[in-house]
């Protein structure tokens, strides 16, 4: 570990159950980093595998990692995830951290992942919300996702402290979505957020497959965008993008599916009005701008056939 390599210090919290399988990874990749955490809190949710002992095992080594058992959950749920999240949060109070993360308990990364973030709140003072492109099993969020540089993965999020104290933590939401609404907000508030390019981290676990099939997940992902308050043109873009990658056609249809039957019943939407006017605005002005990138490629194509 490189003393004193960046002057931020940062704290990171992972919410964790039933993660025996992949934890050790993560926490191989946090105790290698060039620059260490000042703390991190392993909020262990009700786990029924070994997820608490192998914590625990790393924590007797690195007196930085603090264990916390909560009570048994009845599943696993995004809401249990916020919940365990803001606990830890809690907890982290009282630290003199400047940069405090949300890391899942199934990723990794090389030894400099965090030093590069650090560097990049150092370097600009108006950036609230960081983090980096990833990969799964047949998937890169940097060429598959419809998503912009301004989306930051919830896998990994990093937050300014001021940054987090104005959105308040993570909106405990049992469908999903608290780090979508956790970006949006502090993007909405006037910060900066950003999805570099220059790092990456491996995630283990395919999205929103942890309990269930991949179809089943992106029709649970179409839901999740109506009751987000997308706005129903750009989902039919999302959808037909969709259906370009694997699974090819299904995964377009089973999210468009997803969408129209949480409208149909009128699922309830946890955002504000004006998140959620802040929201279809940018996706809106973001589908201007590819539509204009295309136009512009278009009269290029044509230009050059005509010479």
């Amino acid at each position: 570990m490189k003393p004193n390599a960046c002057p931020l210090q940062y704290v990171l919290i992972t919410p964790a159950r039933n993660e025996a399988e992949y934890i050790e990874k993560t926490l191989e990749s946090v105790v290698h980093q060039s620059v260490r955490p000042l703390r991190w809190i392993v909020v262990e949710n009700g786990s029924t595998d070994a997820t608490a002992s192998i914590v625990a095992r790393y924590a007797q080594e690195y007196t930085w990692i603090q264990l916390v058992l909560q009570d048994k959950a009845k599943g696993r749920s995004f809401a249990g995830k916020a919940q365990a999240f803001n606990a830890g949060l809690e907890i982290a109070r009282e630290l003199p951290y400047d940069v405090i993360g949300n890391l899942d308990a199934d990723i990794s990364f090389d030894e400099t992942f965090f030093e590069f973030l650090l560097q990049q709140f150092a370097a600009d003072p108006e950036l609230g919300v960081a983090g980096t492109v990833f990969e799964e099993e047949g998937y890169k969020s940097e060429t598959d996702s419809f998503e912009g540089r301004n989306h930051v993965a919830g896998q990994c999020q990093l937050f300014r402290r001021a940054c987090m104290e104005e959105i308040g933590g993570y909106v405990a939401h049992r469908r999903g979505g608290i780090d979508w609404i956790a970006v949006t907000t502090a993007r909405m508030k006037g910060w900066k957020t950003r999805s570099f390019r220059e790092k990456s981290f491996y995630h283990y676990r395919h999205m929103g497959t942890a309990e269930r099939g991949r179809l089943a997940a992106m029709f649970s992902y179409g839901e999740k965008d109506y009751y987000l308050g997308g706005h129903p043109l750009w989902q039919v873009f999302r959808c037909a993008y969709r259906a370009t990658k694997r699974p090819y056609l299904t995964g377009g249809v089973a999210l468009l599916a997803g969408y129209v039957a949480a409208s149909v019943r009128g699922m309830e939407r946890p955002v504000s009005r004006e998140l959620m006017r802040f929201h279809r605005r940018e996706q809106m002005l973001k589908l201007k701008r590819i539509f204009g990138t295309l136009l512009r490629l278009e009269r290029v194509d044509n230009f050059d056939l005509a010479k």
